[in-house]
């Protein structure tokens, strides 16, 4: 019995030289460390070339795309929003700054500047009557609107005492969106 020996590809043990074909696997090639031989013996896979077992399959390249679609249809939309959404707020924290220095000048004058005034006369003197008793600067300068167009001024008001307004993206009154007015009404 001890002349029959069938070789097997078992695990060596620890101080044992591998036998069979393990062994014949393991055999040194000139130029290959073992880590690279055991590298290479793991990814094979019997059957096939070593070209035909490099890169991905068609399938496989098809669900990542198809993935990376999905995500992409699901994330876009709600980045692309956010730069509208926060110039809608902006223009609410303006409108806000500037309805606080409308209340001042009318504390100091008692009347907010009229209609031909406009905001110029919180930054401004107006020379046009009535010309204000307790005139001082308000703003430093006036704000332009997120979208770059000067804020609107009634006075008389169509929706309070008086009105400041910016008329959002599209620069026109109205609108539905991001199209929409933002006034002190809104605040």
């Amino acid at each position: 019995m001890s002349d029959n020996k069938v070789m097997t590809a078992s695990k060596p043990v620890l101080g044992q030289q591998p036998q069979g074909l393990l062994a014949l696997r393991l055999r040194r090639q000139p130029g290959v460390t073992r880590s690279q031989q055991a590298g290479l013996m793991l990814r094979q896979k019997p059957g096939l070339t070593q070209r035909q077992q490099a890169g991905l399959t068609l399938i496989e390249i098809m669900v990542v795309i198809v993935i990376v679609g999905v995500l992409a249809a699901l994330i876009v939309p709600r980045v692309m929003t956010r730069p509208d959404e926060a110039r809608a707020v902006a223009a609410k924290q303006d409108v806000a700054s500037v309805m606080q220095a409308l209340k001042l000048y009318r504390l100091d004058n008692q009347a907010y500047p009229t209609g031909e005034q406009g905001l110029a006369a919180l930054v401004t003197r107006p020379s046009l009557p009535p010309e204000p008793s307790q005139w001082k600067a308000y703003l430093d300068k006036l704000p332009v609107d997120p979208w770059g167009r000067p804020y609107q001024y009634l006075n008389p008001g169509l929706k309070g005492e008086v009105d400041v307004f910016s008329l959002g993206a599209d620069g026109k009154p109205g609108g539905s969106g991001v199209d929409a007015d933002v006034g002190n009404w809104s605040l």
